[in-house]
Parts: structure tokens; C-alpha cells; sequence
């Protein structure tokens, strides 16, 4: 029996991990992939390999945190428990790659982790509580250094980096599948400029999805670990291998939606919000923090934009309290390669409205399912822990 409920903790394990490639490679590779860079078999491949590499390397200490920390006791991780446990992360997770939607993978497991410790009476509050601080603090951190590179680095480096999508039908890199063996296809014709920007955009994908694997292999494999019914290398190649199966079937919806349906968001900002989100999220993992990569690089564009959009106006005159116009849709003023105004000499009908950044309906979509998803799983689980006589709590 015991063997039985262990293959179906890695199973469940495994669906969990699944769900994860679906929910984190739409961010990592959406930009690339919706500016026809990369083909979505392409970035599946590298979401793969880097999410293992991160996951390899300090994804073990979010691992210790979840497995060892959060709770006071690793007792209540039976099997059942962990069953249980990955089922409602994994579950809540379907539901939100089902719906299109890359939800916060680290909310959704720690909610149902904590879920089961405050049933049974084994909550770490000093460890939730550290983690909650970091999640309001770090997309805070985001949003402020967004607002500094927005204000005062933004246009130069769109001026400097121009980076630009691919014209071309085909994307630039992908899988030929017209013959027996598939073999890698590589858009000719293009443009040194072109490649430039695509290079800039593919190495951040890659950082995006080493920073993915530094926190949320956790969030499948951390149950198990922590009971000690499967070793930490073992559970981290059988995550990693479940992650890489979801990027290459479910994520392509999530890729879909962070790629073309959300927002005009230009490939430069796309590339500083990448840069911003992905150290933010690597510092935490290397403290042991379980962090929303969504959450962060949301507020970051917020700051991005919000910065961009303070440059018609200089600290002195606002200081003098004279009159601020901006529009939070700003980053979508600047062409790429365009000259770098000064600060100040910006006019306000140079930046356009809100609605030319985002699209309302769908993100709308997302918002409302990023504060399901985590809901779902933990109310899930703690009304399961506490009130079914099974797990005997």
C-alpha cells in the first residue's frame, strides 16, 4: 500500500510539475515568441534546459523552505497529505492554464502547504510571515527600480538597443518537421540589427527561465522531500522532466496570451521588465524565498511605465508644485531606435492612452484568475485537512 500511495505522490508530483511548464514558460518566452523570434517548439526546448539548470543549482533552497521550514513538523507529510497537497496545487494550476492564464505558481503551492500546517496545528507563522513581507515587499522593489529606469534610462537604452520584432513569416528560429528527422530551421534574410535585438531577447527568455526553476521546482517536489519518502535529486530530475513536458504541450495557450493577447508592450521594455523580474525572483530563491514572478514583472511594467511617463516634467518644477501630466500607457511613445529626448521636453499627447498598452478584456482575465488560482488551492486544502476524517489530523 505504502508503494502504491508513493507512485501516485510522484504521479501527482509530476502533474504538478506539468502544470508549472505550462504556467512559466508563457512569461519567459511570450515576448520572443509572439515577436515571431522564436517558434513555440523552440522556446519549449530552452525553458526546459534552463529550468532544470536553475532548479539543479538554488532551487534546492526554496526546496528546504517548503519542505522543511514552513511547517513545524515534517510528520503531517504522509503520503496521503502529499497527495493531497500536490493535488490541489496541481489542480488549481490546471484550471489556470486551462483558462489560458499563467497564475502565480508560488502563491497556489504555499497557500495549500500553509493550508495544511494551520490545520493541523503545525504552521511555521515566523516562516509565512517572512515570505508574505518579501511578496509585498519585492514587487515593490520592482515597481521603484522599474520607475528609475523608466525615468531615467528607458529611452536611451531603446534608443541604444533598438530592439525589433521579425518581419518574416516564419520565426527566425524553429523546427523543421517537413522531413523524417525534425532538424533546426533558421530564418535566412535577416537584417544584423534583427538578430541583434533577437539574441538580447532569447538570452532573457533563458535568464527568465533559470529564474522559474530556482523557485518553483519547490512548488512540486518540496512534499515529498520534505517526508522523506524521495531524495531531493531524484524528485528535482522528475520535476524538471514534467516541466519540460508542459512547455511543450499546455504552455502553448499561456504562450499565446502573454504573447499576443495582453498588451502592445514594445520588445524593449519587455527585455528591461524581464532583466528587473528575474534578478528579483533569483535573489529571493537564493534566501529561500518562493517568489511570483508574475506579480514582480507586473508591478515592474507599472513602474516602467510610470517612470516614462514622469518625464515631462523635472523633479524642480514638481517640486514647485506645478501642474504633472502623465498616461500610464508611456511605453508604448517611443519607436525603437528613436532619439532620446531630455527630461522635460517630452509633450504629453506624445504618450498615448492606457488602452494602447493592455488589453482590457483579457487582462482583466488575468488579473482575476492570478487571485483564483492561489484561492482555490488553499481553501481547497485547508477545508479537506481539517474536515475529512481520513488524513486522521
Amino acid at each position: 500500500m505504502t508503494e502504491v500511495l508513493l507512485l501516485v505522490g510522484i504521479l501527482v508530483a509530476a502533474f504538478v510539475g506539468y502544470n508549472i511548464g505550462g504556467a512559466t514558460t508563457g512569461p519567459a518566452f511570450g515576448p520572443a515568441v509572439g515577436a515571431n523570434i522564436l517558434s513555440k517548439g523552440i522556446a519549449a526546448a530552452l525553458m526546459s534546459i534552463f529550468f532544470a539548470i536553475g532548479a539543479f543549482t538554488i532551487g534546492r533552497e526554496v526546496v528546504d523552505t517548503l519542505g522543511n521550514e514552513l511547517v513545524t513538523s515534517t510528520a503531517i507529510f504522509t503520503l496521503e497529505a502529499n497527495v493531497a497537497v500536490l493535488f490541489f496545487i496541481g489542480g488549481a494550476l490546471f484550471i489556470g492554464n486551462y483558462a489560458g492564464v499563467p497564475a502565480s505558481t508560488s502563491m497556489t503551492a504555499v497557500g495549500a502547504i500553509a493550508a495544511l500546517g494551520l490545520a493541523t496545528g503545525e504552521l511555521n507563522w515566523a516562516v509565512l510571515g517572512e515570505i508574505a513581507i518579501w511578496w509585498i515587499v519585492a514587487p515593490i522593489i520592482g515597481f521603484w527600480i522599474g520607475g528609475v529606469v523608466g525615468r531615467y534610462f528607458y529611452t536611451r537604452i531603446n534608443e541604444w538597443v533598438a530592439i525589433e520584432g521579425n518581419a518574416a513569416e516564419d520565426a527566425l528560429l524553429g523546427i523543421d518537421t517537413s522531413g523524417y528527422i525534425p532538424r533546426l530551421h533558421i530564418e535566412t534574410g535577416v537584417s544584423r540589427r534583427e538578430w541583434t535585438g533577437s539574441v538580447v531577447v532569447i538570452v532573457i527568455g533563458c535568464l527568465m527561465g533559470f529564474s522559474s526553476g530556482t523557485s518553483n521546482i519547490a512548488n512540486a517536489v518540496a512534499p515529498l522531500v520534505g517526508s522523506g519518502q524521495l531524495a531531493e535529486d531524484p524528485a528535482i530530475i522528475i520535476g524538471s522532466i514534467a516541466v519540460a513536458i508542459g512547455a511543450f504541450t499546455i504552455a502553448r495557450r499561456t504562450l499565446d496570451t502573454l504573447g499576443n493577447d495582453i498588451t502592445n508592450l514594445p520588445l524593449t521594455a519587455a527585455v528591461v521588465v524581464a532583466v528587473i523580474s528575474s534578478t528579483i525572483v533569483v535573489g529571493l530563491s537564493w534566501i529561500g524565498i518562493p517568489a511570483s514572478f508574475v506579480v514582480i514583472a507586473t508591478m515592474s511594467i507599472v513602474g516602467l511605465g510610470w517612470g516614462r511617463a514622469t518625464r515631462t516634467t523635472r523633479l524642480s518644477e514638481a517640486a514647485r508644485g506645478e501642474e504633472t501630466a502623465v498616461s500610464v500607457g508611456a511605453l508604448t511613445a517611443d519607436e525603437e531606435g528613436e532619439p532620446s529626448p531630455e527630461i522635460g521636453e517630452e509633450e504629453v499627447s506624445d504618450i498615448p492612452k492606457a488602452s494602447d498598452l493592455f488589453n482590457p478584456s483579457t487582462t482583466a482575465r488575468v488579473i482575476l484568475m492570478q487571485n483564483v488560482v492561489p484561492i482555490i488551492s488553499t481553501t481547497g486544502a485547508f477545508l479537506t485537512f481539517r474536515y475529512v476524517p481520513i488524513f486522521g489530523f
